[in-house]
C-alpha cells in the first residue's frame, strides 16, 4: 500500500491578533470553521490547531489500540480516549510541550499485563504519535484499574 494523503486548508486574513481564519477539511466534516486568536487562547467559539491535534492524537492512538488488541486476540466492548495538547510560550513564541492521553477501557479477558503492553505500543506506534515532538503520557484505565505510562 502507498501513502495516502488527506488535506486541509486554512485561509487568514489580518494580522496575528487581530485576524480572523477558516479551515476546510477535504472530507467536509471542517467547512469554513472560523478560529483566530480569540479561539485558540481565550477559548471563543471555533477551533483551533491544538483541538485538532488532540482529536487527532485521540483517534489514530485508539484505532492503534483496536489494532493491537484485535492482533494479540482481544475486542474491546468500549474505549473512550480523551486528549489534552497543551501549547507554552517559549523564547520564539509558542511550542506543543505535551499530549496527554487519558484512556478508560472495557476489553473482556484481558490480563492488566497483557493491557499495559499493548497501549504501550499503541502509544508509541500510532501515526500521530510519531509525528509528535513534544511529551506524550498516557494514563489507561481498565476495569476500575489505573495504570499511568
Amino acid at each position: 500500500m502507498s501513502g495516502i494523503a488527506r488535506t486541509a486548508k486554512a485561509v487568514w486574513k489580518g494580522t496575528g491578533k487581530e485576524g480572523k481564519g477558516t479551515i476546510d477539511t477535504q472530507s467536509g466534516v471542517l467547512k469554513s470553521q472560523p478560529y483566530g486568536f480569540n479561539t485558540r487562547f481565550e477559548n471563543e467559539p471555533g477551533t483551533n490547531p491544538e483541538e485538532l491535534l488532540a482529536a487527532a492524537h485521540a483517534g489514530c492512538f485508539t484505532m492503534a489500540l483496536a489494532f493491537g488488541l484485535n492482533k494479540a486476540g482481544f475486542t474491546a466492548d468500549e474505549m473512550t480516549t480523551n486528549c489534552a495538547v497543551t501549547v507554552a510560550p517559549d523564547a520564539g513564541g509558542f511550542t506543543i510541550t505535551k499530549s496527554e492521553l487519558t484512556l478508560t477501557a472495557s476489553i473482556p479477558n484481558i490480563t492488566q499485563a497483557q493491557f499495559d503492553e499493548i497501549t504501550a505500543g499503541a502509544k508509541a506506534g500510532c501515526p500521530v504519535s510519531k509525528l509528535f515532538n513534544a511529551e506524550i503520557t498516557l494514563n489507561a484505565t481498565l476495569a476500575g484499574q489505573s495504570k499511568a505510562a
